[in-house]
């Protein structure tokens, strides 16, 4: 009987007191900031934020334009596009990044490449989406770009 007194503590008292270290729990506050700056930054330039594009990527478009435009003053309306359509991946991409430094819970291996190829695959989908929705006249298109 004086055998399992002593064991038992030992097996009981090892899986209640798991502590994190002062420098791991520190770490992970900075990661979950550093991922809600992300997160918050990333809608702001993505095309799920409606009221952006006045604000932040159509300036940012511009820019980019304008910078091409100083090659070739042909290319302003083209790479304002290219520009624009940058900006909303840029935004997509930081979302995806910041969900996961905020919400992923064990520290696991990052594959940057294929998280970027999925980032990348799912933003085009989504573009071609709003098109074909817009050429089938699900949706319309913003007074902007019509004729009348």
């Amino acid at each position: 009987m004086s055998n399992l007194q002593t064991e038992s503590p030992e097996v009981s008292g090892s899986s209640e007191n798991v502590t994190i270290p002062p420098a791991l729990s520190s770490i992970n506050i900075w990661k979950k900031l550093r991922g809600g700056f992300l997160l918050v930054l990333g809608y702001l330039l993505s095309p799920l934020c409606w009221w952006n594009d006045l604000l932040f990527n159509l300036p940012i478009a511009y820019f980019f334009g304008y910078l091409c435009s100083l090659l070739s003053p042909k290319l302003l309306f083209p790479c304002t596009i290219l520009g624009y359509w940058l900006s909303n991946i840029a935004g997509i991409l930081l979302m995806q990044f910041g969900s996961v430094d905020m919400f992923q819970q064990e520290n696991k291996e990052r594959n940057l490449k294929k998280e970027l190829f999925n980032s990348l695959i799912s933003s085009t989908v989504y573009t071609l989406v709003i098109i074909l929705l817009i050429q089938l006249k699900i949706i319309d298109t913003p007074v902007l770009f019509t004729n009348g």
